[in-house]
């Protein structure tokens, strides 16, 4: 799956798409598919923290997607949060099914979007490594904070919206996970080393 980096698009193009692809409209579906695929398939990928699950979950949830498009209504739900409580929705499914917790594993690739420079794509893996590797000690709210957050890159509110919460319950676990996360990665070195895993 090539996943690149797309430019967000305003508000007005995403509704006008939206309500073409509610009616049918091919290229309006497929431009969907072509903004949120990154977006969507980084949010996977930081849950599960394997390529090919993730691979097949994104399909999965894009396929739900196209069933669903037809009742999607705007009211006040942005359809990105709507798109991603798909997801959200679908990952905590596969969880259930599979019996896992969360990310166990390492990812065989980083969840950044992919850019010209090896060196730094290298680096970010690594960075993104050593992070996955401490939220799967996180509780299983403040995971899902912090994939919506800074995998995806949402805001407070559009992951308040995805996950059925209050902004401040957001920003309650968002802040209690990067203060274990800070703690997990200062002390990595040793606790890795001891693991076998730095």
């Amino acid at each position: 799956m090539e996943i690149g980096s797309v430019a967000p698009v305003s508000a007005e193009i995403e509704q006008e798409t939206v309500e073409r692809a509610r009616r049918g409209d091919q290229r309006a579906l497929a431009d969907i598919y072509d903004w949120y695929l990154p977006r969507i398939y980084r949010y996977v990928l930081a849950r599960v923290g394997n390529v090919v699950e993730a691979e097949d979950l994104t399909e999965d949830i894009f396929l739900r997607m196209l069933g669903a498009i037809g009742g999607y209504q705007m009211r006040n739900i942005p359809f990105s949060a709507w798109l991603f409580r798909i997801a959200h929705n679908h990952v905590v499914s596969y969880f259930r099914k599979s019996g896992a917790r969360g990310v166990t594993g390492i990812l065989d690739e980083g969840i950044a979007d992919s850019g010209p420079d090896p060196a730094t794509m290298v680096e970010t893996r690594l960075t993104v490594e050593e992070v996955v590797r401490a939220t799967r000690d996180l509780p299983e709210a403040q995971r899902e904070v912090i994939a919506l957050r800074f995998a995806v890159g949402l805001s407070v509110a559009e992951t308040a919206q995805v996950l059925g919460k209050r902004e401040g319950n957001v920003k309650a676990l968002q802040h209690k996970a990067v203060a274990r996360l800070q703690r997990a990665l200062a002390a990595k070195p040793e606790r890795w080393a001891a693991e076998g895993l730095g």
